[in-house]
């Protein structure tokens, strides 16, 4: 099962992810703090229902219930409360990084691509660093490590989940622009709720089609006849 399952229950899943995305981006938009309060909790609910629906795999739905344990967590204006939604993001990065050991495939990555994100990372904190605030330092560094290897790991489902893993890279990325008190552009908590909700739709389409296809092979090996026994040789 894919995104866009013929299922009618998958599909009104879907469409009602879609109107509180664009209930959330609409409440940003217009500086609704209420509206986004209702529409960002509803988001990951939805989704983690419509894997459901498709009979997803369990650490897709633990991943995206993490998730949503963050966006409540960062509807609070509170440090302690960050942390905790920092620390909940960890915990579904690190399930979808075994989500992309057991459904993905070995892919020739070039060093080029081992670079680009192993300098994306490096440049990311040593440019933040100095204006992080002290105690955000070493959460942000470590968080930062493993956003990036799960960034870089979902490059093993395609080009669906590593678009959405270099997406979700950026919206954290905006979020700790943030932290540091660096210029913003104007609305950036639109963008980075837009930039997010494209990560994680496009980590579950990526995940939900690698799943798929390494289904179907199997089944096709399985298909395949035995080769009668060779005879022995006197």
């Amino acid at each position: 099962m894919t995104v866009g399952d013929g299922r009618p229950a998958a599909k009104l899943l879907l469409a009602a992810f879609a109107l509180a995305a664009t209930g959330d981006l609409a409440a940003l938009l217009a500086s609704s703090d209420a509206a986004h309060t209702v529409f960002k909790p509803l988001l990951m609910p939805l989704l983690t229902a419509y894997v459901l629906t498709v009979k997803g795999p369990r650490l897709l739905i633990a991943a995206l219930l993490f998730g949503w344990g963050g966006d409540v967590l960062l509807l609070a204006d509170a440090d302690a409360a960050f942390l905790a939604g920092m620390g909940s993001f960890a915990a579904g990065h690190i399930c979808y990084l075994a989500l992309f050991k057991r459904h993905g495939t070995p892919r020739a990555r070039g060093a080029w691509l081992v670079a680009a994100y192993a300098t994306a990372l490096i440049a990311t904190v040593a440019l933040l660093w100095p204006d992080l605030p002290a105690d955000m330092r070493g959460p942000v560094a470590g968080y930062s490590l493993l956003l990036t290897a799960m960034a870089f790991g979902a490059t093993r489902l395609g080009l669906t989940a590593a678009a959405g893993g270099a997406l979700f890279l950026l919206s954290d990325t905006l979020i700790a622009t943030g932290v540091a008190e660096w210029p913003q552009a104007p609305r950036p908590d639109f963008w980075i709720m837009l930039t997010y909700i494209a990560a994680q739709f496009l980590l579950v389409s990526g995940v939900l089609a690698a799943r798929l296809t390494s289904e179907s092979a199997a089944a096709t090996r399985s298909a395949e006849p035995t080769p009668p026994p060779r005879p022995l040789a006197r």
